[in-house]
């Protein structure tokens, strides 16, 4: 049975108060129900519409048909305008709903009930209403109805046709968004409803929530929508929805697919078998009630039931999918009127109507077709889709013939790997793979460049043991492709290349990105003599070390000092001895040593280690003199003081170079007035250097410049009052001072 529920505006409902609420409905409403219609209870008139109407222009005002579901239950709804309620106000609608069991629907479509006499024009003046005991439709949609009015249309609805069955299933499919269609007459859109409602598979149109008239068209939670062409200029989200003017020529797009275009020819020649026949094929092999690629398989397989001269390849090879994976699901007459056309069919289809028909020779007839259709193959993606093809058939697949025709396809270089591997059977992938990295090996290099592309090279890694069997060339210019791009397969891709033994360009590109401190100890401890053998592998350690080196000079950093470069330089030291990388290891360790060593002498004799380094040359051994430098004056004066004194006279005189060159201009040049952190910089490189003085050693230079920067009034005031707890070192630089006046040194 069916529930009604009658709501408007009234003075006086059956709750006894006024204003919009339910007037009239069936006894024994399920509980629920109520609640559920309520959202779906409003309308609002387009804005081009008279704002006083009289009964004539009431008339007009379109109405809003909605089919849509309330807890599992079809819920029909029928808004009209009213005009005035019962105070005079402008305003007031009269909404009839219809809350249905599903099984009285069966049978029926939503759309067809557009003028079902069950529709009252009034609210009821009685509080209750009868149950319906049948859903009768009205006259004017029918099948017949609509083609004949689809044939005489202005502009050409075949076309547009076609576009609205891929939007709305399109939509369907991905279960949100929704598809509006905008006419100025609502009849237009209830025929167009229906037309998509007989289009699809009754399952699928049951799905398809619509309504005829929305003023809110970019918030209506129906899947097809109507409104009209006020309502839609005015809305504020139009690219949110798929939108068709249906009383214009379709606009230009892209090609409907086969199911649409299907559709349409249905209602062009009056076809409802056709419709029907689509409706029950698209189900077969599917799930579910809507799936965009049963539509189109089902499609293709009534073109060759039809001996449709438009089936295309693609469509006889879905086609026998379908044939071989559902047989037991696809109906009787698809059998029969398929044996007819077996002659002009490819073998996919063939055989399958061969398998079963049980005909004699099936199974032989089927492997020559898998033979010449691999040898014919134009590219190695049908060569593979060939092999899927006749596995889905049942027929035995020759694992060297596949081989073979993939060599063929990449020797001249066609061949899309990935695609080829995705439409592959899985057990098919390694002889197609071995044949395709065959034939690219005979071919020439701009084949191999083509055809072994990132994404293709990480497709072929997957498949190890391929790769290690393949020819060394590829295999190489493959492992490369996969190392370079991915630093977490490094270490096991130079495994490999190693193994090759002629992989040091591929071993050059795999690290051409220097890598941390961890990569490279990882690489360390897992080859350790393939490090050493190899140019590529060997220098690694010294560019890591160069790069932290640079890093720690450009930023004031400690990457040279981190636990991973130490780890590092030491695991170098003790498997790469009297190597250039063991050298640059012990430049690192005496970097550390001269920052982090509490005691002035350690640090003095790692800068000597570092000096010594930098007057061979190294790079490495320069900067990471000058980050140390600035690092040790961050200590201290007197633990610079401590560490001038301990360092040999080479590293004491380039260390207080470093110290005084690194000054701000106005500090080194000795300029006036300073700031207040120059002046602090100022007057602890002074103190060192009368601590220093105070240990009886003399740096001269350093000495130059402090006698310089104490010798006008303002600084000498400063730091005097800097050194007022130290008179020892204020006696210091009076003495500092006095020579420089005399000209003693």
């Amino acid at each position: 049975m069916a529930w009604q529920l009658h709501y408007t505006s009234s003075r006086k409902g059956p709750t006894g108060r006024a204003g919009f609420q339910f007037v009239a409905e069936t006894p024994g409403l399920p509980d629920g129900v109520r609640a559920g219609v309520t959202p779906f209870l409003s309308y609002r008139p387009p804005p081009q519409a008279p704002l006083s109407p009289d009964d004539g222009e009431l008339a007009l005002f379109p109405v809003a048909f909605l089919y849509d579901r309330v807890d599992g239950r079809p819920l029909l709804l029928r808004c009209r305008y009213l005009g005035r309620d019962y105070s005079g106000r402008f305003g007031n609608f009269f909404a009839h709903a219809v809350v249905a069991d599903p099984e009285e629907m069966e049978g029926l479509r939503a759309a067809e009930l557009w003028q079902a006499p069950m529709w009252a024009e009034a609210p009821s003046e009685t509080p209750d209403l009868p149950a319906l005991e049948e859903l009768t439709p009205g006259p004017a949609l029918t099948p017949e109805a609509l083609a004949e009015w689809l044939s005489g249309a202005p502009g050409d609805p075949y076309a547009l046709l076609p576009r609205l069955v891929d939007a709305v299933t399109e939509v369907l499919a991905r279960g949100h968004g929704r598809v509006v269609l905008v006419a100025s007459d609502v009849d237009l859109i209830a025929r167009w409803i229906a037309v998509l409602s007989y289009s699809l598979p009754v399952e699928a149109a049951a799905r398809m929530s619509f309504v005829t008239y929305s003023a809110d068209p970019d918030g209506a939670a129906q899947r097809l929508v109507g409104t009209t062409p006020d309502v839609w200029a005015a809305a504020q989200h139009q690219g949110a929805a798929l939108w068709f003017p249906v009383e214009q020529p379709p606009p230009d797009g892209t090609a409907a697919g086969r199911f649409a275009r299907t559709v349409a020819s249905c209602w062009r020649a009056g076809d409802f078998a056709g419709l029907d026949a689509l409706g029950e094929l698209a189900l077969v092999g599917s799930s579910r009630s809507l799936d965009p690629g049963g539509l189109e398989r089902a499609a293709g397989l009534l073109s060759l039931c039809r001996g449709d001269a438009t089936a295309t390849s693609a469509d006889e090879r879905a086609a026998a999918a379908l044939l071989s994976r559902h047989g037991a699901e696809i109906p009787e007459w698809v059998w029969r009127d398929l044996a007819a056309g077996v002659p002009s069919m490819g073998y996919e289809p063939a055989l399958a109507v061969h398998d079963w028909a049980r005909a004699a020779g099936a199974a032989d007839v089927a492997a020559r077709s898998v033979l010449r259709a691999l040898a014919a193959a134009p590219d190695l993606t049908e060569a593979a889709r060939t092999a899927a093809r006749a596995v889905d058939a049942g027929t035995d697949l020759d694992m060297a013939r596949l081989s073979a025709a993939a060599e063929e396809c990449a020797r001249r270089g066609a061949a899309d790997v990935p695609a080829a591997l995705k439409a592959c059977p899985p057990h098919a992938r390694e002889p197609l793979l071995t044949g395709t990295l065959r034939g690219l090996a005979e071919g020439d290099e701009p084949v191999r460049a083509k055809v072994l592309t990132d994404a293709a090279c990480d497709a072929i890694y997957e498949h190890a043991a391929v790769v290690r069997n393949a020819p060394p060339q590829v295999a190489a210019a493959v492992l490369a492709s996969v190392g370079r791009r991915r630093r977490d397969r490094r270490v096991a891709v130079t495994a490999e290349l190693v193994r090759l033994r002629t992989a040091g360009d591929a071993l050059r590109a795999v690290w051409e990105e220097p890598p941390t401190p961890a990569e490279c100890l990882e690489l360390l401890d897992a080859h350790p003599e393939a490090v050493a053998a190899h140019a590529a592998l060997a220098v690694l350690p010294c560019r890591v070390f160069a790069r932290l080196a640079a890093r720690d000079l450009a930023t004031g950093g400690d990457a040279l000092t981190s636990t991973a470069a130490q780890r590092l330089a030491t695991a170098v030291q003790a498997r790469l001895p009297d190597t250039r990388a063991a050298r640059d290891a012990a430049l690192v360790r005496a970097y550390a040593e001269a920052v982090t060593s509490p005691r002035p002498r350690v640090a003095a004799q790692a800068l000597g280690t570092l000096l010594a380094g930098a007057g061979n040359g190294a790079r490495l051994a320069q900067d990471a003199f000058t980050a140390a430098a600035r690092r040790l004056a961050e200590h201290r004066p007197r633990f610079r003081a401590a560490l001038l004194a301990a360092a040999s006279v080479p590293v004491r005189t380039r260390l207080a170079a470093r110290w005084t060159d690194d000054l701000p201009e106005r500090s080194r040049t000795g300029k006036s007035p300073l700031r207040g952190a120059e002046i602090a910089q100022r007057n602890e490189l002074v103190e060192v250097v009368l601590r220093l003085r105070r240990r009886g050693v003399a740096e001269p230079g350093l000495e130059a410049w402090a006698r310089s920067a104490a010798a006008k009034w303002i600084s000498g005031r400063q730091l005097e009052s800097y050194l007022a707890g130290e008179p020892e070192l204020r006696a210091v630089l009076r003495d500092l001072l006095a020579e420089g006046r005399t000209g003693g040194g």
